[in-house]
């Protein structure tokens, strides 16, 4: 009985370590310095374990000529993390899929700005949008489905 105190105690104590302690993600944002939605999907990503470099410019059509990222793939801001390209609103989570299944890609895009996006949240409106992969080929493909 007592084996099974200690065992339950352990069990407590452990339970309230976090499950999954990773690490942070460093990641390099470049972004127009008058961009509000910018700096809002900044901090989404901060809140979901990225450790962010911000790199104000008025030259973001230099950055994006520079990371490939061509005017079908183009939205208001370009990030660098591990090698791939992020373009725009992309979620969080499709970075850190990105990231550990490691495709054969420049980077992901979410084109334009749709609304309810990271950093694009306007009250409850939301539109369908895709993160498209896209190569140095420029051939493009849906990553990521997300629905209204």
């Amino acid at each position: 009985m007592k084996l099974l105190k200690i065992f339950l105690a352990i069990g407590l104590v452990l339970g309230n370590i976090p499950a999954h302690a990773e690490k942070a993600t460093d990641i390099t944002v470049y972004r127009s310095p008058t961009c509000s939605c910018c700096g809002k999907w900044i901090e989404h990503l901060k809140q979901n374990n990225f450790t962010i470099k911000d790199i104000p410019t008025e030259d973001m059509q230099t950055i994006k000529h520079k990371y490939g990222v061509n005017d079908n793939m183009a939205s208001c801001h370009t990030a660098v993390v591990n090698g791939y390209v992020v373009e725009g609103h992309v979620p969080a989570d499709d970075i850190k899929t990105l990231l550990k299944t490691k495709p054969k890609v420049v980077g992901i895009a979410v084109p334009q700005m749709p609304s309810g996006t990271p950093g694009m949240e306007m009250g409850g409106k939301k539109d369908a949008y895709n993160v498209i992969s896209f190569d140095a080929e420029n051939h493009e493909q849906v990553f990521k489905s997300h629905a209204e």
